[in-house]
């Protein structure tokens, strides 16, 4: 059999945003991100995470981890936010 290998993408740095990290720098995503950001983390070689809010160290289930914090080198806690893309509509019926 042939095959064909490919090598895959990868940047120096991946700048993301994550709604809330851990102090051993694992992250959480909301809404949309997840899709690309997460992918982002683990292809780059040094990942710089700016988020909302940092918790201690176990208030994060492992079950809603989505980049675990050996794929994440440095984390900035942002000042402040502008919510662009997230709307809250409110529907009465």
């Amino acid at each position: 059999m042939t095959y064909i290998l490919e090598k895959s993408i990868t940047g120096d740095f991946a700048l993301i945003k994550a709604w809330k990290a851990d102090k051993s720098e694992n992250l959480l995503f909301r809404k949309s991100v997840r899709n690309f950001y997460s992918a982002m983390a683990k292809a780059a070689k040094c990942t710089i995470a700016e988020v909302e809010e940092i918790v201690e160290t176990g208030q994060i289930s492992p079950d809603e981890i989505d980049v675990p914090g050996i794929y994440v080198h440095r984390i900035i806690k942002g000042a402040s936010y502008e919510k662009r893309f997230e709307v809250c509509l409110n529907f009465s019926v």
